[in-house]
């Protein structure tokens, strides 16, 4: 039993639902202990360092909307294994795996609702659900969340956060990339804006495709942008890469990236976006 166990059973104040385990986090920016309580309560970045831990859909849908204003969009139905893949595990297990652990049909929600107000469509990718990777439920509903954003006149907002398209859908899943692109064609031929919001980590596929065509690109502070690792691209040119490289700062500064904004700050620079894009999206009262 190690010593933390020891102190915590000696407590008698503490309930039984806390454990040592879920009291405290270790933060992966400083390595400092953090109560996790205090984590929830400052968004999940760490108070130490500003460190930004990654989040869930629902999480990200908390902090992005209005309180009480929102609804889930249904996630559309697509075949499962339309390849039949099997590489140490059968694509089904897996799927089925990252279901039981995420309770999500896939790695893309959508939600409708208002932000400050302002009517928007987000949707947001989960890195916990195999990556967060591309494949076609991801497609399918990105597309589905930018005709909600049509019917309702609004702007579609997506969260990235994937390690690129899903290799057991092979061709399949690159097909979402220019699905993507017509998509939001679509939406600014309704004379809609498409606003993107990158992520730790967004990289491969996505980053070529729509993560990387948002009238506004916005990215959380120390996130991972690009598109080959930076460990293959050190290889193939033979050169060391900046201090930095791929980081969302250092890509703010190279052009890449409108802006970069603490969590804090997301959910009313979104709702000011909205104002400048896209008049007359404010919610009736």
């Amino acid at each position: 039993m190690s010593w933390l166990s020891r102190v915590r059973n000696a407590i008698p104040f503490v309930p039984k639902a806390q454990t040592a385990e879920n009291l405290w986090h270790k933060c992966k920016g400083c390595g400092q202990m953090i109560f996790t309580k205090e984590l929830e309560e400052n968004l999940y970045v760490c108070p130490k360092c500003d460190f930004h831990e990654r989040i869930g859909p629902h999480l990200r849908f908390d902090y992005t909307f209005d309180e009480g204003s929102y609804s889930a969009l249904p996630s559309p139905r697509v075949a499962d294994d339309p390849l039949k893949f099997r590489d140490t595990k059968r694509y089904t297990d897996r799927i089925k795996a990252a279901r039981t652990a995420t309770n999500e049909p896939d790695a893309l929600l959508n939600a409708r609702g208002t932000i400050e107000g302002r009517k928007a469509v987000v949707g947001v990718q989960d890195f916990a659900f195999m990556g967060g990777s591309m494949g076609q439920a991801v497609g399918e509903a990105f597309v589905a969340g930018v005709e909600a954003a049509i019917a309702d006149k609004c702007p579609y907002i997506i969260f990235t956060a994937a390690g690129g398209a899903r290799m057991q859908e092979g061709i399949l899943s690159l097909m979402q990339m220019p699905r993507a692109t017509v998509a939001i064609q679509m939406l600014h031929d309704a004379g809609l804006p498409y606003i993107v919001v990158l992520t730790d980590p967004t990289t491969g596929g996505v980053t070529a495709s729509y993560a990387m065509l948002g009238d506004v690109q916005i990215a959380e502070p120390g996130a991972l942008i690009g598109f080959a690792g930076q460990r293959v691209i050190e290889q193939t040119i033979r050169e060391k890469l900046p201090e930095g490289f791929q980081r969302a700062e250092y890509l703010l500064d190279h052009g890449m990236l409108d802006m970069v904004k603490h969590r804090k700050e997301l959910r009313h620079t979104l709702a000011e976006l909205i104002d400048y894009l896209c008049a007359g999206t404010k919610a009736a009262a």
